[in-house]
């Protein structure tokens, strides 16, 4: 299979997606907040929340899983992206180390398929342009070496996302 045709791109609500696996743009202290790490953590239910403690901490750039819970995703992959500082905090290096922690997982639980949401473009303030360039690059770099997982999802929460991706990644399958 083509890399391209592994890496899709969708515009909706990542935590209503039926894959293996969704990630979860986390705080270190794997709490549920704002944006994604809130809705994922309400839409999960409250024994996401308790499994979240008993892992306690995620650094940035590293990656844990647990159960999906009340999700239709059977996993939830929580990874903590950097801050945005200016660009010269390697942020890059720590979102690259997101991806590529969360897609090691993914390859270790032979999950075939997992959707990201745009890693620290949120609170964490990440350029997007900047961020997809991390995330497309990361991706296309692991599915080189790696068959598993078989599709990867760059979810978007709106159409300008999307575009941002797709303009980055113009052989994405739709």
């Amino acid at each position: 299979m083509p890399d391209q045709a592994r890496i899709a791109i969708v515009v909706g609500d990542i935590t209503t997606l039926d894959v293996d696996a969704i990630v979860n743009a986390a705080n270190e202290r794997l709490a549920g907040g704002g944006g994604v790490d809130g809705a994922i953590h309400r839409a999960a239910g409250p024994e996401l929340h308790t499994a979240c403690r008993a892992i306690g901490y995620c650094a940035p750039g590293d990656a844990v899983i647990t159960p999906g819970f009340d999700l239709k995703a059977r996993h939830v992959i929580h990874t903590v992206g950097p801050i945005w500082r200016g660009g010269n905090a390697r942020e890059a290096l720590t979102l690259q180390d997101c991806y590529e922690s969360s897609l090691q997982l993914a390859f270790k639980h032979e999950l075939a398929e997992i959707a990201f949401p745009a890693i620290s473009t949120g609170i964490y303030g990440y350029p997007m342009d900047a961020a997809t360039k991390v995330a497309v690059a990361s991706v296309r770099k692991f599915i080189q070496t790696f068959a598993v997982p078989r599709r990867i999802i760059f979810c978007c929460f709106d159409e300008d996302a999307a575009a941002i991706y797709r303009r980055i990644m113009p052989l994405a399958e739709e």
